[in-house]
């Protein structure tokens, strides 16, 4: 694969038209999914055409900073500006916030990389614009992908101590009475003491263009889980990247926290983010065909079904750190509660990576069951895809059962022994964003290692909020 293209910039023009606020809000994803960015005036944004931030984001984790050792071999150690270019199809109000827009961005502007012998632009290390070229891809084979994700989270409450940190459910509301004391899976009752919260979130989402289907009390202690309605690839991710945000930001607002972190309870289950994928034929889609790749109008699942999960299972142990970015994260997967810890699939099975869910011929798709709530959204569809997309191209059958072949790593940092050497992540992300995402989890394992506690003092610090 050629270097990920930056973003094509608007023209002025193109913003005048659209921009009729006051203020512009630019925010970029960056590896942890958490919203970076600027606040500028709307003329201002017009005028640059976006805005300018330094490079340094670009390597920063969840405890923040700019360890010395995550850069020199990509990132300019002098922390040059990069150039945050808008996607304007992501334009919309913020919500509660009148004279003020918000819209998704994508890094631009070179340096050059003596460790790679050329110029590296900042597109290279954007996940977002990863996915576009995957999608590229895709569209010169002729074919289109729908997708929707299940995303779960904790209600919590975090109380921090000389003892350490401690985390309980929340209070729906001040003097709301009683909480959870042991998990009341699929309860009604404690669902709707929390309506209030979902009133919200639900009219924040419509007003961003998330697509919301409906939520429920999950398997766990105090976790939800919200169910998307199918869409297109990239509107997708960023509407998991912008739900994400909403769910804490109204959390806040309503006394207690949304938490994405994989596995704060070790004797609960995890949080996932579970993407659903089908594909259509374009041609035949434009036609008014029969255009659904996976299966047949009769009913019966085609080839092609199998060769799009022989993909995953070739590729997706090589990738695993990029579903799993922290230590927490392989808790999930090790303490495994319907977790996968194989490259399986089979037919309506949750305990499988790829599961087939029972379903019509038209709605016939593959279920990507590794990605935690932690995972960025764009690198979780980007690589579901494109590793999908060589299983096609190879034309091979999915191997069934499990073996010791199938297994997936069991800690981070064998998760990223097996990313550096993964050549189908490289070809698809480009060497740049593979060794940055590595020197970044590699400094946050040993940072969490150097503690006694690291799931007291490292996990429920920084991911409960941030993961």
């Amino acid at each position: 694969m050629s270097s990920i293209k930056p973003l094509q910039q608007p023209s002025s023009d193109a913003l005048a038209q659209r921009i009729q606020v006051q203020t512009v809000e630019c925010a970029m994803g960056d590896f942890s999914a958490l919203a970076r960015g600027k606040l500028v005036a709307a003329a201002d944004f017009v005028a640059a055409g976006g805005c300018k931030l330094p490079t340094v984001l670009l390597g920063m984790g969840v405890t923040g900073g700019s360890p010395p050792e995550v850069f020199g071999t990509v990132l300019p150690k002098a922390y040059g500006d990069m150039h945050l270019v808008p996607d304007l199809q992501t334009l919309t109000p913020r919500p509660g916030r009148p004279g003020e827009a918000t819209v998704l961005c994508e890094p631009s502007g070179g340096w050059y990389s003596a460790h790679y012998g050329r110029q590296v632009d900042a597109a290279e290390l954007s996940p977002r614009a990863a996915l576009r070229q995957v999608l590229s891809a895709y569209a010169e084979q002729g074919l289109q992908a729908r997708v929707a994700p299940e995303l779960e989270l904790f209600l919590l409450q975090r109380d921090e101590s000389a003892e350490g940190v401690r985390l309980s459910a929340p209070r729906a509301r001040p003097g709301a009475p009683g909480r959870e004391s042991a998990c009341e899976q699929y309860s009604l009752e404690r669902s709707t003491q929390f309506e209030p919260y979902f009133d919200e979130l639900y009219a924040a989402c419509a007003q961003w263009g998330i697509p919301l289907a409906g939520h429920l009390h999950e398997a766990a202690f105090s976790q939800f889980e919200v169910n998307f309605h199918p869409g297109a690839p990239l509107a997708q991710a960023d509407a998991v990247f912008r739900f994400k945000r909403l769910a804490r930001e109204i959390a806040a607002r309503h006394g207690f926290l949304a938490s994405f972190a994989a596995k704060p309870f070790t004797d609960q289950p995890g949080i996932g983010m579970h993407w659903h994928f089908s594909l259509q034929d374009s041609a035949a889609l434009a036609r008014g065909d029969w255009p659904h790749v996976f299966a047949e109008p009769g009913g019966a699942s085609t080839p092609a079904l199998s060769h799009f999960i022989a993909g995953l299972q070739a590729h997706v142990p090589g990738a695993m750190a990029l579903l799993a970015p922290y230590d927490m994260a392989f808790d999930r997967i090790v303490m495994s509660d319907s977790s996968p810890t194989h490259a399986d699939w089979a037919e309506d099975d949750r305990h499988v990576a790829f599961r087939i869910p029972a379903s019509s011929p038209a709605a016939r798709r593959v279920e990507n069951r590794l990605p935690g709530g932690d995972v960025n959204p764009y690198l979780a569809v980007a690589l579901t895809l494109a590793f999908g997309l060589a299983g096609l191209r190879a034309g091979q059958p999915a191997r069934t059962g499990r073996d010791d072949a199938m297994r997936l790593p069991r800690s981070l940092p064998a998760a990223l022994d097996a990313l550096a050497g993964s050549a189908a992540a490289r070809q698809w992300l480009g060497d740049p964003m593979v060794d940055l995402f590595i020197a970044l989890k590699r400094h946050e394992h040993q940072e969490r290692q150097a503690l006694a506690d690291p799931r007291g003092q490292w996990d429920l610090r920084h991911l409960i909020e941030l993961a």
